[in-house]
């Protein structure tokens, strides 16, 4: 264990929190710890490039936020145990989405996820609502993919739920590790996991997942819309609500079923109509 380590705290209006976490999420695969107006990044390796690459990927995706950085040299300790000791189970729809460290419940689907990355541990308004969305429309035996995984959660929840067969990719590599760990770690099989997006689909499916931000959604909305069966459905998260047009206008053939929105993100469930 080195001596130091760096921490840079970000500075954000309350209501873009989960925003911001989610797109630095992109940028990190370090523990992120959120706080009331703040989001704490702690690392042994060096953090000075973190925030130049947080505002160059708003810049990239025309979002105007002003953010405030802090970054500190610290004496080192065990701030990943003082990080878990933060981290508290979530209910979701029929599901209990709890670290280790913490039982399972006996009435609820169970799903265990160390939060030591920045995926999705059901903490994030769009992981909460997709699970909840799941748990409602999902039937045994469906076929399904998790477009963008991150820690396969999504993907996770509707194996729980009887899904026959579980397809995931992400662009990200360690994205795919993180997931084969969890599907592992709650004795559940991948059918088939890929690095990379929906266009190397080989088949379709009777459910699409895609919990990825709404201008991710627009450029891949081709690719989504092909690989979802007819009378299938489409779940589409991830997206912020200043961004919502631009996704309505590029999947509009489709009928909408459903909208929610929590906390600024809005999920959109889709269905393919002959």
């Amino acid at each position: 264990m080195n001596n130091k380590y760096s921490e840079l705290t970000i500075s954000t209006p309350p209501e873009l929190l989960d925003f911001i976490a989610d797109l630095v999420g992109t940028l990190t695969h370090e523990a992120i710890e959120i706080g009331d107006d703040n989001l704490i990044i702690r690392s042994d390796q060096n953090l000075n490039n973190l925030a130049e690459d947080i505002d160059k990927l708003l810049k990239e995706l025309d979002v105007d936020i002003l953010l405030t950085y802090d970054l500190k040299e610290l004496e080192n300790c065990d701030w990943i145990s003082k990080y878990q000791e933060a981290i508290t189970p979530v209910e979701s729809g029929d599901f209990y989405i709890h670290p280790s460290w913490y039982e399972p419940k006996a009435d609820k689907i169970n799903i265990s996820i160390d939060p030591a990355l920045a995926f999705g541990s059901g903490h994030h308004a769009t992981t909460a609502t997709c699970l909840d969305v799941i748990s409602r429309y999902l039937k045994k035996d469906d076929t399904i993919i998790d477009v963008g995984c991150g820690s396969g959660i999504l993907a996770l929840g509707a194996k729980k739920l009887g899904a026959a067969t579980a397809h995931l990719c992400d662009t990200d590599p360690i994205a795919l590790l993180s997931a084969k760990e969890n599907f592992e770690k709650n004795n559940e099989i991948i059918e088939f996991i890929w690095e990379g997006s929906a266009n190397q689909a080989e088949i379709k499916y009777d459910i699409v997942i895609a919990n990825i931000i709404a201008d991710v959604l627009v450029m891949i909305a081709k690719d989504l819309k092909k690989i979802t069966k007819n009378n299938g459905l489409l779940i589409l998260s991830g997206i912020l609500d200043t961004k919502e047009s631009k996704v309505l206008d590029e999947f509009n053939e489709l009928t909408l079923k459903e909208r929610i929105l929590k906390d600024e993100w809005v999920t959109l469930v889709y269905e393919k109509e002959l």
